[in-house]
């Protein structure tokens, strides 16, 4: 098969795919408007009145106000979901609601729960929505004896990257809403991805003129933010064409904002847990994002990073106002608009800008690559994997550390791009004092697409550098990518940091939950761009599947386990005895430093769930032949 056929079916521009969703109208959930399209004038930032204290930039040495007076109601509605977790999830014989009613009144002895959804394109939205799934409470049937239905509700942040972040965006900017609504095969439903991105919505006309139509919209979207003074890259368009996939609302949702979540009275009320989407820095004059880059997050209320070389925040809000030396002169305006949301969650996944650059190998039609390839043309940066955020908001500020201090424009770049596609990063910062972190790994680190632990090692090896970029910061210990393959690290769930006394200082411990195959290969390509309805949802089954031990059918204690982990480090702070079922937990799940770095084979699981094997169909697997040259071809 040639090159220019191969790209053509991963960018999805061939007959046999289902509509995008973008083009319904607003809906709501549960009764309840979500996010708010509070954009001053669409895409474009906008000069708006400032508020009687303008806003600043603020030190990252403590969490914000916002924040800090966000948790205390948070904690008031994680107390409850814990005692209702608890109520189908058994710890032996351990009374774990009287234990939580005990402690109650003082919330720094009570479990503090944090999820991180890798990045992974598609396959990490679908299989992350899987896990997410399984946590939910809402979810069918999760709230029974075996599967972990409330996790969700007890956590108190979720943190997505790349593919994980287009899972929050459509999670958050949708109200909250569950998977099993995302999901759903009526008309108009959220998550219709047969139609590659490339393409563009199918609103039921001819879909030369709708890809047209969708084109159309992008540029103009793009233009008016260019003319309005802001440079421009292609992320803009890759954000704006991903809102039309995560956001069911008119036109994309070109209105809503990424810091309308903060102003939503759920969020506000602590009903479900914070979004944080994180993103790398690319150091001036550098191409390569190292381990020492910046490690940004994006919060309903901020934009910044803990990490020395900035260690500051941006209210997100004004994000786009020209700061100098973390003040806003009185000269110049504030700017609202400038986080867009699908901006940040493109912003999350600038790897996947390469596509967009391939219009001209599809099948496409000349005159629609015309109207994308003008486009380009318009486009100020050369670069095609960044981000820019101009005016550059840190621009001036901590002159003494920053090499991003002269610089007037910020380049941003996808949050994998240093190997830590896990988004762990905010949820090991000191001060938010995350006890369990439950990190689900879409990554596709092997020559198959499967998980090996690369992620985990990146974060490790980033927080020894204590005195540097790591900034304080602690890392359980974790082994090579190869012992992750050869002792089966990656095929099943493993606890990391389960011995404190081996820890440097503070740090939660890691649930680590690697994509594999319980009943389906879900292992599609990164950049595999479409995939219908089928597919997709055996994805999220198969994602179910993982983080419940196929419904604790492969480990009949498993969601034992899972509570004996959320409450580990809380019975450390109290002085509580480990009941016996949690010590047997960790016997079986916990890493015991056991070591084994010699090459291993490639790495071809089978199903892990018996008589799955019936359900891998030779379409499933020439999909997956087919992804991996796409990919090799996409490179090299």
């Amino acid at each position: 098969m040639k090159a220019s056929a191969l790209l053509s079916i991963a960018l999805g521009v061939l007959p046999g795919a289902i509509a995008v969703s973008g083009v319904s109208p607003d809906i709501t959930y549960a009764g309840v408007q979500r996010a708010l399209p509070d954009a001053p004038d669409g895409y474009k930032p906008t000069a708006v009145s400032c508020p009687a204290s303008r806003p600043t930039i603020r030190s990252a040495a403590k969490l914000s106000p916002n924040e800090t007076s966000w948790l205390k109601g948070r904690r008031e509605k994680t107390l409850p979901a814990m005692k209702e977790f608890f109520g189908h999830v058994n710890v032996g014989d351990f009374d774990v609601v009287g234990y939580l009613d005990k402690h109650s009144g003082n919330s720094s002895n009570l479990p503090n729960v944090g999820i991180a959804l890798s990045g992974g394109g598609y396959r990490a939205l679908m299989n992350g929505a899987g896990a997410v799934k399984a946590f939910d409470s809402r979810s069918f049937n999760a709230s029974t004896a075996g599967h972990l239905g409330g996790l969700l509700q007890s956590a108190t942040y979720i943190a997505g990257l790349s593919g994980g972040s287009w899972l929050l965006g459509s999670i958050f900017i949708n109200n909250f809403t569950t998977i099993d609504k995302l999901q759903t095969h009526k008309a108009g439903a959220v998550w219709q991805f047969g139609n590659s991105i490339i393409k563009g919505p199918d609103t039921g006309g001819i879909q030369l003129l709708d890809s047209a139509s969708y084109y159309k919209d992008l540029a103009e979207a793009v233009d008016a933010k260019k003319k309005a003074g802001f440079e421009t890259s292609l992320t803009d368009i890759w954000g704006r064409a991903l809102a039309y996939q995560m956001f069911n609302a008119t036109g994309g949702g070109i209105s809503y904002t990424w810091s309308s979540i903060a102003d939503t009275a759920d969020f506000q009320d602590g009903n479900y847990p914070m979004p944080l989407v994180v993103a790398d820095g690319r150091n001036p004059d550098e191409l390569v994002v190292g381990s020492n880059s910046t490690v940004y997050e994006f919060n309903p209320w901020e934009f910044g990073t803990f990490d020395p070389t900035i260690f500051g925040f941006v209210p997100l809000k004004y994000l786009g106002s020209r700061f100098e030396g973390g003040l806003l002169p009185k000269n110049e305006s504030c700017i609202a608009g400038f986080d867009s949301a699908g901006f940040v969650i493109g912003t999350s996944s600038t790897l996947f800008n390469q596509f967009l650059l391939q219009i001209n190998t599809t099948t496409l039609p000349d005159f629609i690559k015309s109207v994308f390839n003008n486009i380009f043309s318009e486009l100020d940066k050369s670069q095609d994997d960044i981000a820019v955020y101009d005016p550059n908001p840190f621009y001036q500020y901590n002159k003494e550390s920053s090499p991003y201090a002269d610089q007037t424009a910020l380049d941003v770049v996808d949050g994998g791009e240093d190997l830590q596609n896990l988004p762990l990063h905010p949820l090991i910062q000191p001060e938010r004092h995350v006890d369990v972190i439950f990190a689900v790994d879409s990554s596709a680190d092997t020559t198959y697409f499967w998980p090996n632990g690369t992620s985990l090692v990146a974060t490790y090896e980033r927080s020894l550098n204590s005195t540097g970029i790591g900034n304080g910061t602690v890392f359980p210990a974790v082994p090579d990518q190869n012992t992750f393959v050869n002792l089966g690290l990656n095929t099943r769930p493993t606890f990391f940091g389960c011995d404190t006394s081996n820890l440097t200082g503070p740090a939660p411990l890691v649930v680590y939950i690697p994509n594999a195959p319980y009943t389906f290969h879900s292992n599609v390509s990164t950049f595999q761009l479409s995939t219908d309805d089928q597919q997709r949802d055996n994805i999220i089954l198969n994602g179910y599947e993982v983080a419940t031990m196929g419904n604790s059918t492969l480990d009949a204690d498993w969601s034992s386990c899972v509570g004996c982990a959320v409450l580990s480090r809380s019975f450390e702070r109290t002085g509580t005895t480990l009941p016996d079922i949690c010590n047997r937990c960790f016997d079986r799940y916990c890493w015991n430093g056991t070591v084994n770095s010699t090459t291993p084979h490639n790495y071809e699981p089978s199903f892990f769930l018996a008589d799955s094997a019936a359900s891998a169909s030779l379409p499933t697997v020439l999909s997956t032949i087919v992804a991996s040259a796409v990919t090799i071809l996409s490179f090299v």
